[in-house]
């Protein structure tokens, strides 16, 4: 009869190998939340290592530096998404405007009401003392939303469903409530003294009405 495994020996073993492979996912979660409470240049990688129940020598067998580290945050909580909204862009079916709605309902359900929405506040508070990281963030996720919304406006633009704007000024207008949740979420949100609450859903359906009534084309008007 074979011998059986000694559960003994077995089992912790199984643990450090699932410890192992979850290592780079409880760091980078670490460092988001890290990131979004204390900021970047607060940020210590003890501080992360320490959260994530790691040493920092461990941290650095993954991520070689901070800045590594940030770029592995953005990447996993931010600009992995593009591929899933493009995909969305690319199979709608319907109007130009439910586009729009989707595109900032779901960026909100998806990111804004997130842990992840804090990156925008640290980059618009920290990018003038970080010109490399806030070069890093406008190419991996700024100019692909701006890219992603700037195909819906122009898309209809082409159907005649949207009045003849300029596609890329406009995307400016439909991001703005966006970058202002965000801000809002990490900032007066949490804040106890907080002068009244902000439903973020109907806020962005107010936003969305405007931007609709004011893109969308009027039949002229006849005069009787």
């Amino acid at each position: 009869m074979p011998l059986q495994p000694n559960s003994s020996t077995t089992e912790p073993q199984a643990k450090r190998v699932r410890r192992k492979e979850a290592r780079p996912g409880e760091l980078l979660a670490a460092a988001l939340d890290l990131f979004v409470e204390k900021g970047f240049a607060a940020t210590r990688v003890e501080e992360v290592a320490q959260r994530a129940g790691v040493s920092k020598g461990t941290l650095f067998l993954y991520f070689p530096s901070k800045e590594e580290l940030f770029k592995a945050v953005v990447r996993q909580s931010l600009s992995a998404r593009f591929f899933e909204w493009s995909a969305e862009v690319d199979e709608h079916t319907g109007s130009s405007a439910d586009l729009l709605r989707h595109g900032m309902l779901s960026w909100w359900e998806r990111v804004g009401n997130t842990q992840a929405s804090g990156m925008t506040k640290l980059m618009l508070t920290e990018a003038h003392n970080f010109p490399e990281m806030a070069a890093f963030y406008e190419t991996e996720v700024a100019l692909p939303y701006q890219g992603l919304i700037r195909r819906i406006l122009q898309r209809g633009i082409d159907s005649g469903e949207f009045a003849p704007v300029d596609p890329d000024l406009a995307a400016y207008s439909v991001t703005a409530p966006l970058i202002f949740l965000a801000m809002w979420k990490h900032s007066l949100g949490n804040h106890p003294c907080a002068p009244a609450a902000l439903d973020p859903q109907q806020y962005l359906a107010s936003q969305l009405h405007i931007l609709l009534n004011g893109l969308r084309v009027r039949p002229p008007q006849t005069n009787l």
